[in-house]
């Protein structure tokens, strides 16, 4: 559809005798854009990835080699030492994670996917 043009005049504008008389108004017909279809608009951009939650980020320091030290999950997370152990022991066992401790150097340390003696 192309956009077309209607012709407003007002009838009691145009007096007899009145020769200086504007000419008809024209006013373009109003259409509005149809909405864009985001199943097959090829422009918009795919949805981003949504930013790794505070669990995913323990997860990640739990996977590491050396796993992680508690002062390292408070840090990474921005919990306090009872919320990070509250997640180890509940969230993260409830995604399926089997989570060990170790004492090194008079340090806890813990890890993910490899059972131990405090798991």
């Amino acid at each position: 559809m192309t956009q077309e043009t209607r012709t407003a005049t007002i009838a009691d504008a145009e007096t007899p005798g009145d020769e200086d008389a504007a000419p008809p108004l024209q006013v373009p017909a109003r259409k509005t854009p149809p909405a864009p279809d985001r199943a097959t608009d090829p422009v918009s951009a795919p949805t981003p990835t949504p930013a790794p939650s505070k669990l995913d980020t323990l997860v990640a320091l739990l996977t590491r080699p050396g796993g992680a030290s508690l002062a390292e999950m408070q840090a990474a997370s921005g919990w306090q030492a009872h919320s990070v152990r509250g997640a180890l022991a509940g969230a993260l066992r409830k995604r399926g994670h089997a989570t060990s401790s170790e004492r090194h150097d008079g340090v806890r340390r813990y890890r993910i996917g490899q059972t131990g003696a405090g798991a």
